[in-house]
């Protein structure tokens, strides 16, 4: 499989759109609450990209999406269209994903959100499958360096979302980024490589695990994107983009509240 290696010159652009895409995710925490729809929010993502950090968005247009976000919440597992219906209401939990563009390169990266009652969000029902989700990606990106299996990637994701009683979404993967949105290869969250992928320095890409309760089915809406549980149980995803080195990883898209 070819997989693109990125030189230095590319890799000082990539850290500089990644910082730009956390700034977003760090941006709108203050106007999560309840009462919002989730149209205001993507309008207030979009007009940041392009007027804050002069960016573009890699989502508008993508195969006929027209959003600058998706913004998936409690069941929606991924990819959810942003709309004035949809109103966040007190507990819920919500994946806010952005990819951008900056002089062609680009950057993807998603979080969670708890809506109302931030002091206390250990004390949220919702909150365990948000943390379970992020260490998943904490994990995994503890393993990633020069030599890592894809395979030990998964592995590790699967194996810590199983010990805390979830499933992972087999369905959709992290990916290859940098000059294109979707590149090679595709990053699991288990071990389902029929040809294990060895990952060298300077290949760029992004982890994102997405979790479900133990034996949830998802499906995919009428709307070709907004992919849900069936049985209506809360799902979390979270994204980084990295950056291989020789002993560890670039994350770019780490936010200021992050530590690794």
């Amino acid at each position: 499989m070819n997989i693109k290696i990125y030189s230095l010159q590319d890799i000082t652009k990539l850290i500089i759109v990644g910082k730009l895409a956390a700034n977003i995710l760090e941006m709108i925490s203050e106007y999560i609450k309840p009462g919002i729809n989730t149209e205001e929010l993507n309008n207030i993502c979009h007009k940041y990209i392009e007027t804050k950090i002069k960016c573009s968005s890699a989502t508008i247009g993508y195969k006929g999406f027209q959003h600058a976000t998706c913004i998936s919440i409690n069941n929606v597992v991924c990819h959810g269209i942003p709309n004035y219906k949809t109103k966040l209401k007190t507990n819920d939990i919500l994946n806010i994903d952005v990819t951008i563009i900056k002089e062609g390169y680009y950057a993807d990266t998603s979080a969670m959100y708890i809506v109302g009652n931030n002091k206390n969000n250990k004390n949220n029902k919702n909150y365990n499958i948000c943390k379970v989700t992020q260490e998943c990606l904490y994990k995994a990106i503890s393993i990633i360096r020069d030599g890592t299996k894809l395979s030990e990637v998964g592995n590790i994701i699967q194996t810590h979302a199983k010990t805390n009683g979830y499933s992972v979404v087999k369905e959709f993967c992290g990916h290859g980024i940098g000059t294109d949105f979707h590149l090679k290869p595709q990053v699991l969250n288990y071990n389902g490589y029929n040809n294990d992928i060895l990952l060298k320095e300077g290949m760029c890409l992004t982890v994102e695990p997405m979790i479900i309760n133990r034996g949830t089915a998802i499906k995919i809406l009428k709307d070709g994107w907004t992919t849900i549980t069936t049985n209506k149980s809360n799902s979390a995803q979270c994204e980084h983009t990295l950056i291989i080195k020789k002993q560890g990883v670039i994350i770019t898209t780490i936010r200021k509240n992050e530590k690794l």
